[in-house]
């Protein structure tokens, strides 16, 4: 993997009585967000070669929005994501390695720990990663994703 493009959830509704966290759609304010998002990655020529993400409604119709402005790639779902630690992560990131560049789909805090721990090696320092975000992270090699191998390329925020 030549690099990974972490991109959280935009803003979602708040859970009406009785839904779910799990079934929460974007508000209007998330899908401008989440097109925002699209048009961000569109312009610097950020197109993914596969989307991995969240089975959660919100990342569900996050992608459908970036897709919708970049063009459509790879998708794969992966419940594991919902709710992830870095660790979690790390590991999928790393199954994913044969792409070029990869686009993960989540939540916080385990996408802002993430970036932290590829960039920093340390998952305690982490920032912050606003609804619709976006942190790219650049490899320098072929090898395994683990803690402190990454640059942070670029940030992004609606």
């Amino acid at each position: 993997m030549r690099e990974l493009i972490l991109l959280r959830h935009a803003h979602a509704e708040p859970a009406a009585s009785g839904q779910s966290d799990f079934d929460r759609p974007l508000s209007p304010i998330g899908v401008s967000e989440a097109e925002a998002a699209g048009k961000w990655i569109s312009e610097h020529r950020l197109i993914p070669d596969r989307a991995v993400y969240s089975p959660a409604r919100r990342t569900r119709e996050t992608l459908e929005a970036v897709l919708g402005i970049t063009g459509y790639v790879e998708q794969r779902l992966e419940d594991s994501i919902y709710e992830a630690t870095a660790g979690t992560l790390i590991a999928l990131a790393d199954a994913h390695r044969d792409v070029d560049r990869l686009l993960l789909l989540g939540h916080n805090p385990g996408l802002e720990r993430l970036a932290a721990l590829l960039h920093s090696g340390s998952s305690s320092e982490y920032r912050g990663m606003p609804p619709g975000a976006v942190a790219v992270l650049a490899f320098a090699g072929e090898g395994p994703v683990e803690p402190g191998v990454a640059t942070l390329s670029a940030f992004w925020w609606p």
